[in-house]
């Protein structure tokens, strides 16, 4: 890979490294760092327990919830069974580079990229919303996280289960969509998708989730396409030190149910927790990153190399104290 490429990610977790621990989180009147003789990374995963673990703690009497099923809201590219707490802020900045076959020509796809800025907020402790724009298909998208159900630690509740509905609409002009020569009314390009999130966290480092999906399409290409598309999206996190895990996904798109020439979307990567930051550096087929576009319209395929090179970085912020 090229060296423009490693330099380029030595200097962002640099960055993170130096920038993690300087915020302190206060749970209303108690400091939760309250040692300056404490060493820096251990204010930087105290920092980051109370921010995305809090709303996982005990919640009224008796009941004892799982904490850290996944560790960041996303596991690569789909949704994780995560919320944000309540009254906490996150700017989520996601990018993919280009193919890595391209070779030298392009820096292993370094001279091209796809890029997504989002923000997210817990505004209940059960539901998460967020919003962000891509520069795929110039694509705004939202969405809503819904907390249905929660696993509990020991006997009690063996899963948890959220519902997720995220529309988008893509910008593009019409002349440089396809078929050529197509009208594309306001309603032509919206896109709906709806995942229901089931996971459990089997032991203190493996966890595993579910991602039934749901996508419809106002317009398609072709009339033998469906505008309805489902696919089983399946999801892994195995943890390999106290900051380090591995992650992974794959979303199966039934054959009755999917967009023509598309591949199914596979994605490897891992997460570093530094302070209030989540890094997750991963090897996708995919060169999108809305739900839609990565379920359904994923024209990499492992097998022939058309693999990229991405990093999510997530950093939350604590708005409102808690309580």
């Amino acid at each position: 890979m090229n060296s423009r490429l490693f330099i380029f990610i030595a200097v962002i977790v640099s960055v993170l490294l130096c920038t993690g621990s300087f915020a302190q989180v206060k749970h209303g009147a108690k400091t939760v760092i309250k040692d300056s003789s404490d060493t820096e990374d251990e204010k930087a995963d105290v920092e980051l327990k109370s921010l995305v673990d809090a709303q996982y703690r005990n919640s009224g009497a008796g009941n004892s919830y799982t904490e850290a099923i996944f560790k960041s809201s996303r596991v690569i590219n789909g949704q994780s069974i995560e919320n944000i707490p309540e009254g906490v802020l996150e700017f989520r900045i996601s990018h993919r580079f280009g193919e890595l076959r391209q070779g030298l020509e392009t820096s292993y796809g370094f001279d091209n990229a796809t890029t997504r800025l989002g923000l997210n907020y817990g505004l209940f402790s059960w539901l998460m919303i967020g919003a962000g724009r891509s520069t795929f298909q110039k694509e705004y998208d939202g969405f809503l996280k819904i907390r249905i159900l929660r696993q509990k630690a020991g006997e009690g509740m063996p899963l948890s289960v959220s519902f997720v509905s995220a529309p988008s609409i893509q910008t593009l002009p019409s002349d440089v969509l396809v078929p050529s020569g197509t009208t594309y009314n306001f309603r032509d390009r919206i896109y709906y998708t709806n995942q229901l999130l089931l996971a459990r966290k089997f032991n203190a480092r493996f966890s595993l989730q579910l991602m039934p999906t749901y996508i419809h399409y106002n317009i398609v290409t072709t009339s033998d396409e469906p505008n309805n598309e489902i696919a089983m999206g399946i999801a892994g996190r195995y943890k390999l030190s106290k900051r380090i895990a591995l992650t992974a996904e794959y979303y199966y798109r039934l054959p009755s149910y999917r967009l023509n020439g598309y591949s199914n979307t596979l994605s490897v990567g891992i997460d570093i927790e530094t302070g209030g930051h989540v890094f997750q550096l991963f090897l996708t087929n995919s060169a999108d990153i809305t739900e839609r576009a990565v379920i359904e319209e994923t024209t990499g395929d492992w097998a022939k190399g058309g693999i990229h090179f991405g990093f999510n970085l997530s950093r939350v912020f604590n708005v409102v104290k808690h309580k």
